[in-house]
């Protein structure tokens, strides 16, 4: 007989992020094609909060992919998406200044955003080698094997976990900009919201999921160290 739990854990492991990309996605696509009164672009809007915040040596450009907009610190660079870039939409408005939002927080140091850029190596490294190690100790039954796939693992949920807090900062700072600077009036301001609380839903989905596996391999060592 299949246990309860086990199907309700891997029906939320497997959901869960495909509902919060569908979100993501059937939002932007609607607010992609409300034209924002303002009438700026993405790549204006970009520029003109930058420039108030005297980041004018952040460059604003033009990405390839599909919501593949960024902020890169190493090369203070901000990349949009071809449609947030060109067109004047609310959606395109709220997106540009998220990741604006991320150059403000370089600019001041914010300690989060200084967390997670020290955890990226760390976290990349840890992750792929993680599951080797998970692998080895559950199939050769070698709990020490199994508790350093754990200890890796534990490096990328704690970089989720520090990814969290980037990343409603920045969406907090990016409504604050628009609004004050008058980019979004009246409905806009509601609607650019729900496109940044559907993006962020991606990263507390991820999030989720990170934390339930880990939890259910720290489950299954001590069932392990129990049964020597």
């Amino acid at each position: 007989m299949v246990d309860l739990g086990f199907l309700i854990y891997f029906a939320v492991l497997l959901l869960l992020p495909i509902y919060a990309q569908i979100k993501v996605k059937r939002t932007y696509k609607k607010y992609s094609k409300v034209r924002s009164t303002s009438g700026m672009t993405g790549a204006q809007v970009a520029r003109l909060i930058l420039d108030q915040n005297d980041l004018k040596d952040v460059k604003v450009v033009e990405s390839r992919g599909f919501l593949s907009d960024h902020y890169n610190p190493m090369t203070k660079i901000v990349a949009l998406s071809s449609h947030n870039y060109h067109e004047a939409s609310v959606a395109g408005t709220a997106i540009a200044a998220h990741e604006v939002g991320h150059a403000i927080q370089h600019k001041e140091a914010y300690t989060f955003l200084q967390w997670r850029h020290k955890l990226v190596p760390v976290a990349n490294i840890s992750s792929n080698a993680s599951w080797i190690f998970v692998m080895i100790g559950i199939f050769a039954t070698l709990p020490n094997m199994l508790l350093i796939g754990i200890v890796l693992l534990a490096v990328g949920v704690v970089f989720q976990l520090v990814t969290l807090p980037v990343e409603f900062n920045a969406s907090s700072r990016a409504m604050t900009e628009i609004v004050s600077l008058g980019v979004i009036r009246n409905e806009e301001e509601k609607h650019a919201k729900k496109v940044l609380n559907a993006a962020a839903m991606t990263y507390v989905a991820a999030t989720a999921v990170a934390v339930l596996e880990l939890l259910r391999l720290v489950l299954m060592f001590t069932g392990m160290t129990r049964d020597e």
